[in-house]
């Protein structure tokens, strides 16, 4: 299942699944219009029968649910026994999707959450360095607030400002201490812990 699927951008590298099964909320940050969605949550529960998935990706998403503990409970009651579940989510990024953009996560927190919520955190990757990021953010800006967009000036501006300063980030980050503490984001690789007896709810 791709959870939050929109247009299913990234379905191409699930080349080995039998099934790829979209889902997203109806009223979000944006339209539908390019979406691939075969089925809508209504935010309180998942369309499914238990242990329905054995694997849920969830890419770009988690900064856009307030609910996030009853997203996970129905995540996991969806999940089969040690189903896997991927999920990127940004860090450094500006607000998008407004106003349905409520928050950032460090590395972590969102673990902490992961790990309260009965996953297990396999893997946990920051896709940035410090400098990275810095320049990712930079190069963000000048695209979106600064630089020309028309077809001939757009490409232009790329080769004279954003190429440069691409080699640049690269020059820096291979000269510089690696840091990660800043980073744009956390891509996580968990699974489905089983639950104790003892953490049964009463």
């Amino acid at each position: 299942m791709d959870f939050g699927c929109g247009s299913k951008p990234y379905e191409s590298l699930f080349v080995n699944a039998k099934s790829y099964v979209g889902v997203d909320i109806e009223v979000s940050g944006h339209n539908h219009k390019d979406s691939k969605v075969e089925y809508f949550y209504d935010g309180k529960k998942l369309p499914f029968n238990d242990a329905s998935f054995d694997a849920i990706v969830c890419f770009e998403v988690f900064e856009h649910v307030f609910n996030i503990e009853e997203v996970l409970a129905e995540i996991y009651r969806v999940l089969k026994p040690n189903g896997q579940l991927l999920i990127s989510i940004p860090f450094a990024w500006d607000e998008h999707e407004i106003p349905y953009d409520f928050a950032r996560y460090t590395s972590f927190g969102i673990t902490h959450i992961l790990n309260i919520n009965n996953f297990e955190v396999v893997k946990l990757i920051k896709t940035t360095t410090y400098i990275l990021a810095v320049f990712q953010m930079l190069i963000a800006y000048l695209c979106q607030y600064a630089l020309p967009k028309g077809r001939l000036t757009g490409r232009i501006s790329q080769l004279l400002v954003i190429f440069p300063l691409n080699i640049l980030a690269l020059l820096f980050n291979t000269l510089l201490p690696k840091r990660y503490e800043y980073f744009c984001n956390n891509v996580v690789l968990a699974t489905k812990a089983e639950i104790t007896p003892s953490q049964q709810p009463l």
